[in-house]
């Protein structure tokens, strides 16, 4: 027999739901068990089953097999199913669903009346500080942005004092513009408080910002899961992800230089320029470079505008969708690099695997 952590969250499910217009049959066949703390994200492809496993965890959908224990309390069994409002969630949906005849501070007060008698470990005037709220108090949903509304929303589901907060894509609706606005109130929620968060999105960038853990999925079963640098450095996920395939690095700021407007970043196989945005020095960053911006040379150039070469050593050879093509998985101190590279370069450059080699990364973007 099993045990599972008393802290952590276990999802199992074989649920097939109604689709009335669908001309294939879709089936939900998960079983995770996810850390009850930080920022999950739940990512794939549209029509992968990402919202149907929220759903099933918040109990909004009849699952006849599948169970769900919460810190090692069963929410769901094949036998019995703890009501929705018992389960003490938070959700966000894409569209901020505010009560459009209250003000934002009405909405508010709305979720800390229905939380009366629970314990109050998110804070009022906390939550209203971290998502900046405090200027549109007094307006109505209709007087506020799509990314203002959804601050409003975010903010009452926390104070509802959830054990969970469900996000699904809450940035979905919202152009380009208001999204770069509203994801640093989302980092800011995550380090604020401590209640653990299930994201559901399909945005790459969103999970490389704001997860510490992914769950990969596609046609309703789980493709990978872990520590999202993990994850992203690993060559199958690599090939799914295709022309989308990236690391993630953590790193510390530990210089910034003024004149050219440059940070240089420290991780764990050595050092990175990137443009300076604007973090202190100290501040850990996560850093995201794509395959396609990582060329391969046996000895380091000096004489090349490319600022940024990391001596590497080659783990993997593999082959890319595209024939013409290999995707070489590189070491880099304790952390990988991704290159997409020709196959004639591989044969070229006599490229095996243990060979040491020179990374030139043409391009990498600092994602918090």
């Amino acid at each position: 027999m099993s045990f599972l952590p008393q802290s952590s969250i276990h999802a199992r499910f074989k649920h097939c739901p109604r689709q009335a217009h669908a001309s294939v049959p879709f089936c939900l066949d998960v079983d995770i068990t996810l850390p009850s703390a930080g920022v999950t994200a739940i990512f794939g492809p549209s029509g992968s089953g990402k919202t149907t496993l929220l759903r099933c965890i918040a109990g909004l959908e009849a699952v006849s097999q599948g169970e769900c224990t919460v810190n090692g309390e069963s929410w769901q069994s094949n036998t019995t199913s703890m009501p929705v409002h018992r389960r003490a969630i938070g959700f966000v949906f894409q569209e901020a669903s505010l009560f459009a005849h209250l003000t934002a501070q009405a909405n508010l007060q709305y979720a800390i009346k229905r939380a009366a008698g629970k314990t109050h470990a998110v804070n009022y005037q906390q939550v209203v500080d971290v998502m900046a709220l405090s200027p549109l108090l007094a307006r109505y949903p209709h007087e506020l942005s799509g990314g203002e509304r959804q601050r409003v929303a975010i903010a009452r589901a926390l104070l509802a004092q959830p054990r969970l907060l469900l996000m699904d894509e809450p940035l979905a609706s919202l152009d380009s513009a208001r999204k770069q606005e509203i994801l640093p109130y989302l980092e800011h929620l995550r380090a604020a408080f401590n209640v653990p968060i299930i994201y559901v999105t399909h945005s790459l960038e969103e999970v490389a910002r704001l997860a510490d853990q992914v769950v990969l999925m596609e046609q309703g079963k789980v493709v990978s899961q872990g520590d999202v640098a993990d994850v992203f450095s690993r060559v199958d996920v690599a090939l799914w992800l295709n022309n989308d395939m990236a690391v993630v690095l953590k790193g510390i700021v530990v210089e910034r230089d003024a004149q050219w407007h440059l940070m240089r970043v420290q991780y764990s196989g050595g050092y990175l320029w990137l443009r300076d945005s604007g973090a202190a020095l100290s501040q850990a960053v996560r850093i995201r470079i794509h395959a396609k911006d990582v060329s391969l040379t046996l000895a380091e150039h000096q004489d090349t505008s490319i600022a940024n070469r990391l001596s590497t050593q080659v783990v993997d050879i593999v082959d890319d969708h595209d024939e013409a093509m290999s995707l070489i998985r590189l070491a880099s101190g304790g952390d990988y690099l991704m290159a997409r590279v020709t196959k004639r370069s591989v044969e070229q450059l006599g490229l095996k695997v243990g060979m040491s080699v020179w990374a030139q990364v043409k391009s990498a973007a600092m994602v918090r």
